[in-house]
């Protein structure tokens, strides 16, 4: 498997960085392929400008949207933005490694899913969600936050992590076609002990070593929408941040039903973990 990581924080010795490090090498004694892009490291243009686009579409007024089309149908793209989309097209799977700041990820990342993700590469008129130009490949986000997980529960002050990553996720992910598996979260790393800080790293390994398991986020297909892009009457709701009001759901109602389906969903992921190790003990090799 080709797998590809985007690395987004600005110090070498922090603890994304550790993650990073931690895929790369629990990838590789699995026998798979592993390219990182670190970001800061490669001095990467966080700015979608008009310069990038040497042959222009219209001279005289920037469209970014346009602009990219025409670059990618004239073979024209700049070359950085032309290698990135290169290590995109050739990966299985995706991760993007970052820092929770201001709700969301850090500008430097954004900025490379702006000019990468492009019109004409990512997505265009008609193929977008399941017919997207990255279907087929799997997408994971995997971050760190400043304060604990508690705040990131849907009573704590935040907010529920899932509604918050929801922008990325199905706007970004889900929304080029990619397959979105759950993200994975350490909780202030740099407030906790170093004792939990190893924990944390053991149980990405586990959760790396276990993508097969993992079940993919649920997003409603094509089908399920209207001709005005609105959930149709009678289809419940089951993406956790939608609800349905013309299939007299409620808010609480698809909330609840959601929470039932996480707590079910880990149920059946420990379950299965504990099958593997039990295969292994009796198969020892």
């Amino acid at each position: 498997m080709n797998i590809l990581i985007i690395h987004a924080h600005p110090e070498p010795k922090s603890f994304n960085g550790a993650m990073t490090q931690t895929a790369v090498r629990t990838f590789e004694a699995l026998g798979h392929n592993v390219q990182v892009s670190d970001l800061y490291a490669m001095g990467w243009n966080a700015t979608l400008h008009p310069d990038e686009f040497g042959d222009r579409a219209d001279a005289n007024y920037f469209d970014p949207s346009s602009e990219q089309e025409h670059a990618q149908a004239n073979a024209t793209v700049c070359r950085e933005v032309e290698r990135e989309q290169s290590k995109v097209a050739e990966a299985d799977l995706v991760i993007f490694q970052f820092p929770m700041w201001w709700f969301s990820m850090p500008a430097i990342l954004k900025g490379w899913v702006d000019r990468v993700f492009s019109r004409g590469f990512a997505y265009s008129s008609g193929r977008k969600y399941e017919t997207g130009h990255l279907k087929g490949k799997r997408a994971m986000l995997s971050l760190t936050t400043g304060t604990a997980s508690t705040l990131y529960e849907p009573n704590g002050v935040d907010g529920d992590l899932h509604h918050i990553l929801w922008p990325i996720h199905n706007g970004i992910l889900a929304y080029t076609g990619f397959t979105v598996l759950p993200p994975f979260a350490a909780w202030m790393p740099a407030r906790v002990s170093q004792l939990q800080r190893e924990q944390y790293l053991q149980d990405y390994v586990k959760h790396l070593s276990n993508l097969a398991e993992l079940q993919p986020l649920f997003f409603h297909p094509r089908r399920d929408y209207d001709e005005h892009q609105q959930l149709k009457p009678g289809v419940v709701a089951r993406s956790g941040v939608q609800w349905n009001p013309r299939a007299k759901q409620t808010f609480e109602e698809a909330a609840s039903s959601f929470a039932q389906r996480r707590i079910q969903d880990e149920k059946n992921s420990q379950t299965a973990r504990f099958n593997q190790i039990n295969t292994s003990l009796e198969n020892p090799q």
